[in-house]
């Protein structure tokens, strides 16, 4: 039954690519329903959170044979990645060292649009795939800024209650979709990766309710903390709810969104997964799964602003610290994006990350498996190894 009503999730959102009579059209995305022979548990106390590193190591590249999702095709025109100069020898040591003390399994740099380092460990390669976690973030904060573009949605002021009438009277009611991206909601949350009990861990293991995402189930169970607008916390739930409300306000499920507003344009080379929930609904916040040169091909389409997809302006403002950190000088959050000195980037647990240094037209990706979820030390010494690159000047062509 599960497997009938999540094919059919699938077909509605097939059903929702139209084309016009006088053009021909590009080929539509390619979007097939993926479920796993066995699913993996989502008993809280048996989360991928808890799991063993040997375990995660092999999940992170496969997630499609633990979730059930969606998978889109590559079906457009693939973006060329050259060569360019390589990093000096002091630099490219310094990254493999991060990588082998860090657990990373794959790590890209482009300047200028060109690989200057590409390394993999781990027994990943240049075709795996390997997962996002909360990198996905950005990717439906990206999305948004397409369903404004589209005219699908009015604006970030809009309340999320005229798109997703299913939360008014809940905590949601009088929040705005901007708050929702900013994650100033008000809403009490507990993201502690460590503690089986806390909304993170639980989240997708409610008891699912017919015709309803899992996001907003769960979501009436919550409480108000603070007035909307004035306090950040970050919670996963709600970048779920702002998968959902790209999803009512397009018609379409958002993978195949992002086939045509992200993988397409960007050029990826391969495939792309994104993991739904119990009842066939998005999981915005989390668990894309891409090959690390499509993390780094979002990432350089988002360097040269998203043209034709997002308005002029989206990414300046997403990306802009719109919640700066107090306590952190230089350091924020904007629309799904984490903004730094100098520098903004999409971050997931266990060490995942695509970071952009504007000035020097950089990119950074990382897919990793951390011994921890959070680690301040591994985030440290690859901001560390960003700054020593952006420091780093060489000749231009």
């Amino acid at each position: 039954m599960m497997r009938g009503f999540l094919a059919g999730v699938a077909a509605l959102a097939l059903a929702g690519c139209s084309t016009t009579a006088m053009q021909a059209p590009e080929p539509a995305a390619i979007v097939t329903q993926s479920m796993p022979e066995t699913m993996a548990s989502m008993d809280p106390s048996d989360s991928i959170l808890f799991w063993s590193d040997e375990r995660r190591s092999a999940a992170f590249r496969d997630m499609e044979g633990l979730f059930p999702g969606l998978e889109v095709a590559q079906t457009g025109p693939v973006r060329a990645l050259p060569r360019g100069t390589a990093l000096a020898s002091g630099a490219q040591a310094a990254l493999r060292a991060f990588m082998a003390e860090t657990d990373a399994a794959g790590l890209m740099v482009l300047r200028d649009g060109r690989v200057v380092f590409e390394d993999y460990a781990l027994g990943f390669g240049p075709e795996g795939r390997w997962t996002s976690f909360s990198v996905a973030k950005s990717f439906t904060s990206t999305l948004l800024g397409a369903a404004i573009a589209d005219g699908a949605i009015e604006s970030v002021d809009q309340p999320v209650v005229e798109i997703l009438p299913a939360l008014a009277g809940t905590a949601y009611d009088g929040v705005t979709v901007g708050q929702i991206a900013t994650m100033t909601s008000g809403v009490a949350w507990n993201e502690d990766y460590t503690d089986p009990n806390s909304d993170v861990a639980k989240m997708l293991a409610v008891a699912p309710v017919a015709g309803e995402s899992q996001a907003i189930t769960y979501a009436r169970t919550l409480t108000r903390e603070a007035p909307a607008g004035e306090k950040w916390v970050y919670k996963t739930l709600e970048t779920n709810l702002l998968g959902l409300i790209v999803e009512e306000a397009t018609g379409r499920s958002l993978a195949d969104y992002a086939g045509e507003k992200i993988a397409r344009p960007a050029g990826f080379a391969g495939n792309l997964f994104w993991m739904q929930d119990l009842t066939g609904g998005n999981i915005g916040g989390c668990c894309l799964s891409l090959r690390l040169s499509d993390y780094a091909r979002f990432g350089q389409f988002v360097l040269e602003g998203g043209e034709g997809v997002v308005p002029q302006d989206w990414f300046a403002q997403a990306t802009a610290p719109l919640v700066p950190f107090e306590n952190a000088p230089g350091f924020g959050y904007g629309y799904q994006w984490w903004t730094y000195p100098g520098a903004y980037g999409a971050q997931g647990i266990f060490g995942q990350a695509i970071t952009l240094v504007p000035e020097e037209n950089l990119v950074v990706a990382v897919v990793s498996n951390w011994p921890t979820a959070t680690s301040n030390a591994n985030r440290n010494a690859f901001r560390a190894l960003i700054a020593r690159l952006a420091a780093d000047q060489p000749s231009r062509e």
